[in-house]
C-alpha cells in the first residue's frame, strides 16, 4: 500500500477508537452486465489476473513470526457448527459470521490461504477500487464497534497483539517495566494479490446459534483496496478462525460457479470435537497427509496447507514434473498448497508449460484460439465448433497414499463467449523461468478446481480428505 495512505489511515483509526456451527457458503457474482467492459471475456480476464496476483503474493509474502503461545483458545461445547457458504462472481466463496453484542452479521471471503479474520469497520470505512463485478462499494457491510458492548481495542502489551506481530512487537511509548500501558497494538497492513487492507486489532465476541466464542481476535479494517468483503482467515496461523476456535476439522462442498450471486448455498462445517472420535475418517473420502514446509524461517509458509502431490496426469499420460516443483525444498520453494482464496489453480511456468503442451498434443484435432488466449489470460483455448463429439483428456492430481483427484471437465475447462470455444482454467505467469527464480509454492490448487467436491481439513490428524460430490442435489 502506498505510504500516502498512512496519515489518512492513522487519522481514521484515531476517530474509530475515539468513538469507540454450520455456516452457509456461497460463490462471491452472476454476470448480469454484458456490456463490452464487463462481458464474459473480461470477467475471465479479471479472474485470471487476480489468480496470478494472488499466487505472486502467496509465493512472496511478508513474514512476521507470530507467537503461537499468545492465545488461549476457548473450549467449544457444540459438536459441529454450520454456516452457509455461497459463490460470488468476483471469484470467491462467502461465509457470514456474527460478531459483537448485540450481534452484527457480516459476509466474509472464505480463505484457507491466510489467517487473520477481519471485517470492514466503522461508518468511515473506505474501499478504493471496489466497484468491480457490479459491486457497489457504498453497500459493503460494515461492523460498527461503538454499537457493540463487547468490543475492545487490543493493547500493545496484550499477548494477543503478538498473534499478528510476534513476540518482539515494538510498543512505542510503553514503559517495559509495567503491564499497564494504554498504547494500542500497532495497525496492520495486509496484501491480498491485487487488494490490500489496513486497520487495528479488536477483541470481540463471535456468535453462532449454539456456541459463543469470547475474546476472539479480529481485524477492524478502516481502509482497503479492491476488497469486496472482509476475509475469514482459515489458514494455519495462530490468529486464524480454526486455531482460535480449537477446531478438530472443518469441511465444505463448494457449489458450481453457475450459482454465483444466487441464494444457493452449502454448509461450512466447523467441528469442535465434542463427541468426535479421534482418528476417525469420514466415509467415502480419500485422504492424503498434509506436509510441512522445511523453511521455518518464513512464517508465512507455515500458514499454508501443503499437500503431497506426487503426479499429474493429462488423460492416461503422466506429465513428467521435476520433483523440485512437487515438494518444498530447504529454501521453502516448491510444493503444492490448497487455497480457497485463489480462483483458478496456478502453476509455475515450467510446470504449466508441460501440462499445457500435453493438452495441446492430445487435442491437436481442434484449432487453437490464440487471440482468445490473449484476451482472457487463459490457455490453451480451442475451437470445438463443427464437431459431432468433443473428446477432452482428464486432468488428474495424484497425492501421497494414492488418493486421486480426477477433476470433472467443468472444473478445468470453461466455455468462453459461445459454445464454440473452450479454455483451460489453469493459469501461470511469465516471471519464473526453468533455470531458476522460483519462490514459494509452485502449484496452488484454487477453488474453481474444488467445485462439487466434499473437502475436509482434518486438523487433528494432519490430513486432507476429498471426494466428488454433487453439492446441490
Amino acid at each position: 500500500m502506498s505510504s500516502s495512505y498512512l496519515p489518512f489511515l492513522f487519522f481514521l483509526i484515531f476517530l474509530s477508537v475515539a468513538s469507540a456451527i454450520k455456516l452457509p457458503l456461497s460463490p462471491l457474482s452472476h454476470h448480469t452486465d454484458q456490456s463490452p467492459n464487463n462481458g464474459p471475456y473480461l470477467s475471465l480476464r479479471r479472474l485470471a489476473d487476480s489468480s496470478i496476483a494472488r499466487a505472486q503474493q502467496l509465493k512472496q509474502p511478508s513474514s512476521i513470526k507470530p507467537d503461537e503461545n499468545a492465545l488461549t483458545a476457548p473450549s467449544a461445547s457444540a459438536a459441529v457448527v454450520k454456516s452457509p457458504l455461497s459463490a460470488k462472481s468476483y471469484g470467491g466463496y462467502s461465509v457470514s459470521l456474527s460478531f459483537g453484542t448485540p450481534s452484527q452479521t457480516i459476509p466474509f471471503v472464505f480463505d484457507t490461504g491466510s489467517s487473520l479474520v477481519w471485517f470492514p469497520c466503522t461508518s468511515r470505512y473506505l474501499c478504493t477500487g471496489c466497484g468491480f463485478s457490479g459491486l457497489d462499494p457504498g453497500r459493503i457491510r460494515r461492523f460498527i464497534p461503538k454499537n457493540s458492548t463487547s468490543s475492545r481495542v487490543i493493547g500493545c502489551q496484550n499477548p494477543k497483539c503478538q498473534l499478528l506481530f510476534g513476540p518482539n512487537v515494538k510498543c512505542s511509548g510503553c514503559d517495559p517495566s509495567t503491564r499497564n500501558c494504554t498504547v494500542g497494538c500497532p495497525p496492520y497492513i495486509l496484501q491480498y494479490g491485487l487488494g490490500s487492507t489496513a486497520g487495528i486489532l479488536l477483541s470481540e465476541k463471535l456468535d453462532f446459534p449454539d456456541l459463543t466464542v469470547p475474546d476472539f481476535v479480529v481485524g477492524c479494517s478502516i481502509l482497503s483496496t479492491r476488497q469486496p468483503a472482509g476475509i475469514a482467515g482459515f489458514g494455519r496461523g495462530p490468529e486464524s478462525l480454526p486455531v482460535q476456535m480449537k477446531l478438530k476439522r472443518f469441511s465444505h462442498c463448494l457449489v458450481s460457479r453457475r450459482f454465483d450471486d444466487t441464494d444457493v448455498s452449502t454448509d461450512l462445517d466447523l467441528d469442535t470435537g465434542s463427541g468426535h472420535n479421534s482418528g476417525s475418517k469420514t466415509t467415502g473420502l480419500s485422504y492424503t497427509p498434509f506436509r510441512n514446509n522445511p523453511n521455518v524461517s518464513n512464517a508465512a509458509f507455515l500458514e499454508y496447507y501443503y499437500l503431497n502431490l506426487r503426479r499429474i496426469y493429462v488423460g492416461s499420460k503422466r506429465v513428467k514434473i521435476p520433483y523440485k516443483f512437487l515438494a518444498p525444498g530447504t529454501d521453502g520453494n516448491g510444493g503444492t498448497i490448497v487455497d480457497s482464496g485463489s480462483t483458478f489453480t496456478f502453476m509455475d511456468r515450467p510446470v504449466f508449460e508441460l501440462v499445457a503442451e500435453e493438452f495441446a498434443a492430445q487435442m491437436s484435432s481442434y484449432s487453437r484460439e490464440k487471440d482468445l488466449e490473449k484476451i482472457t489470460g487463459l490457455g490453451p483455448c480451442f475451437n470445438i465448433s463443427g464437431k459431432g463429439s468433443v473428446t477432452v483428456p482428464e486432468l488428474i492430481f495424484e497425492f501421497k497414499g494414492g488418493a486421486k483427484m480426477e477433476l470433472p471437465l467443468s472444473n478445468y475447462f470453461t466455455l468462453v463467449g459461445s459454445v464454440d470455444n473452450v479454455c483451460l482454467t489453469v493459469v501461470s505467469d511469465n516471471t519464473v523461468s526453468s533455470t531458476g527464480g522460483r519462490s514459494g509454492p509452485a502449484i496452488i490448487l484454487g477453488s474453481f478446481q474444488q467445485q462439487n467436491y466434499h473437502v475436509e481439513y482434518d486438523l487433528e490428524n494432519d490430513r486432507f480428505g476429498f471426494a466428488k460430490k454433487k453439492c446441490i442435489q
